[in-house]
């Protein structure tokens, strides 16, 4: 019998648990990576704080040694952090922090585990609608975000010939814990995003999963940005 495992990080809620549940149901052993528990009694926990960089070592003995027998390992790069912030008074420890999960954990974790992911193993990168463009309010996360393209486009380059494979998934307005914290739970706010997409709703966090096992599981879409925003509407 094939020993798949799935890899992912911040699998506690939203996308991530999302995630994780959808690859157990495809006889994937999950594992997820994050502060807390993921509630999904099918999913592995192993707690970590990926903006400290002394989480590698908990990798190493506590995740390392579960996978060595893989036939495949998907690594899903989910965990994020979405703070209130601008170029005028972002504080440089503030935005380390954000860049430490965002930028340097996924780094960290792809140079620890690609010893141990055979071929047509993959990578991929959760990013957002503001990979690519910007709102105010949000500075390190959109900085972060862009940097994640980047991270995949490297990615893809160096592994060319390792049939590892990559991609972004970027979701456009998804309803997670992350975005109603950062709307406050306005309900007002939330109509209106839900009028920014051609179906005048919040994506739902498993219709990004599906997106994302959709690419970690076809090889065709190696270095790819898959737009998954159901069309948003450009103000």
């Amino acid at each position: 019998m094939s020993q798949n495992y799935l890899i992912v990080t911040g699998g506690s809620r939203g996308i991530g648990l999302e995630t994780a549940k959808l690859f157990s149901q495809n006889n994937y052993k999950a594992f997820n990576l994050s502060r807390k528990p993921c509630p999904a009694d099918s999913v592995t926990s192993i707690a970590v704080n990926l903006a400290q960089p002394d989480f590698a070592e908990d990798i190493k003995t506590q995740l390392i040694p579960q996978i060595k027998d893989a036939d495949k390992v998907i690594l899903v790069h989910n965990a994020a952090q979405l703070k209130k912030d601008t170029v005028e008074n972002i504080e440089a420890d503030s935005l380390r922090q954000v860049m430490e999960i965002g930028v340097v954990a996924p780094t960290i974790l792809n140079r620890l585990l690609l010893p141990y992911m055979p071929p047509k193993s993959s990578i991929i990168y959760v990013g957002s609608t503001l990979s690519e463009k910007a709102v105010a309010g949000a500075f390190s996360y959109v900085v972060s975000k862009h940097t994640t393209i980047g991270l995949m486009r490297a990615t893809c380059q160096d592994l060319m010939d390792s049939q590892i494979y990559t991609a972004c998934v970027c979701p456009g307005f998804t309803d997670t814990p992350m975005l109603r914290d950062h709307l406050n739970n306005d309900e007002e706010i939330i109509e209106q995003i839900k009028g920014m997409n051609a179906q005048n709703r919040l994506i739902h966090p498993a219709e990004i999963a599906e997106t994302i096992y959709f690419a970690a599981t076809n090889p065709v879409m190696n270095g790819a940005i898959l737009h998954a925003n159901m069309g948003q509407k450009e103000r």
